[in-house]
């Protein structure tokens, strides 16, 4: 007997197949994002010049941008099935997920407005 209660089926697939592949995607940017922060550079060197070199194109901006999306998408959605398991009152699920949702979506929107709006040439 297939469970249902966790809605659409082929939601559930895509979601499967996106928190594997966000996964292993996310594994490969934060250890390249740790071996360019503590390996490849002196930890004592990083500063906000370092920063605003490296922010002065647009390959670390994206791979920054892909860390935090994909990191933020993927815990919320550990999350959803977090609240699903142990969450039984549909009212409650509904506002906690609701709730979850918007503040990641608002997460997301913040990390982009920084990554979008921040100008090197400023300070």
């Amino acid at each position: 007997m297939q469970n249902t209660s966790r809605g659409n089926t082929n939601f559930e697939v895509f979601i499967w197949i996106f928190m594997r592949i966000s996964g292993l995607m996310q594994v490969f940017l934060a250890l390249g994002h740790m071996f360019i922060q503590h390996i490849l550079y002196d930890v004592s060197d990083l500063s906000y010049a370092f920063v605003v070199d490296r922010w002065r194109g647009p390959l670390w901006r994206t791979w920054d941008g892909a860390l935090l999306a994909l990191a933020m998408i993927h815990g919320t959605n550990g999350l959803r099935y977090i609240i699903d398991d142990y969450v039984t009152h549909p009212g409650r699920r509904a506002a906690l997920k609701g709730f979850v949702y918007s503040l990641t979506g608002i997460l997301i929107l913040l990390g982009v407005i920084v990554l979008a709006a921040f100008d090197p040439g400023a300070r």
